[in-house]
């Protein structure tokens, strides 16, 4: 199936609602409002990025990185969620494509060293989300780390590790929220590429078609 860029982070936060619990069920409404402007925004021209927004007595930030398949399919989406007010809350959560076993969770490994389970919330029928509560230990270790492996296991008990540069990631936690002009203008040429990229799929499947038909 294929997916539009913008669909791409709303599969990935669109779970808090359904993680958080009902006694932050305002949380989880502005968590996703900070999503939303950044919807559709890939990991490939943005690496790690910030989204916030302030409504009622609470602020939100939420530090993300997306990975996606050329078609725009959801691989990887790493979300650091930091709610501070009226609530205050810090989560990581993690979602992967759908058919996964449960039991394992996702495996976080920072510079191959000791992986921490994140045990899933929430399976729907297009993802898995895993979710931790998000320490200040945690958030050092990814500041000096060099790379970070989230690893799941899927139907067929085969491990899928996806390999995430830690590159970007302490200036975009400490750093301001990334503009919304800059997440459009992102956006526009992910979508673009998409639509380049399945052009010349097409083309050369034309291509083969016709060689085919000619050898025939």
């Amino acid at each position: 199936m294929m997916f539009k860029a913008t669909q791409v982070l709303r599969t990935a936060m669109s779970v808090l609602a359904l993680s958080i619990g009902a006694s932050t069920l305002p949380v989880a409404a502005l968590a996703q409002d900070a999503a939303a402007p950044a919807a559709g925004a890939p990991s490939a021209p943005l690496g790690w990025f910030k989204t916030c927004t302030k409504q009622d007595d609470s602020d939100l930030c939420v530090v993300q990185n997306i990975t996606a398949a050329q078609n725009g399919q959801l691989i990887t989406a790493v979300g650091l969620i930091t709610v501070e007010g009226k609530v205050n809350r810090k989560i990581l959560q993690v979602s992967v494509p759908t058919a996964r076993l449960v039991p394992p969770g996702i495996v976080m490994q920072i510079d191959g060293g000791k992986g921490q389970k994140l045990d899933y919330v929430v399976c729907l029928p297009d993802k898995c989300t895993a979710e931790v509560p998000l320490t200040d230990a945690m958030i050092a270790s990814l500041k000096k780390g060099n790379e970070v492996i989230f690893t799941s296991i899927n139907f067929r008990r085969a491990p899928n590790p996806i390999k995430i540069s830690l590159s970007g990631f302490t200036g975009a936690f400490d750093g301001p929220a990334m503009p919304q002009e800059q997440i459009a203008q992102s956006q526009r040429s992910l979508e673009e590429g998409m639509q380049r990229k399945a052009e010349e799929t097409r083309k050369k499947l034309e291509d083969a078609q016709n060689a085919a038909k000619q050898g025939q």
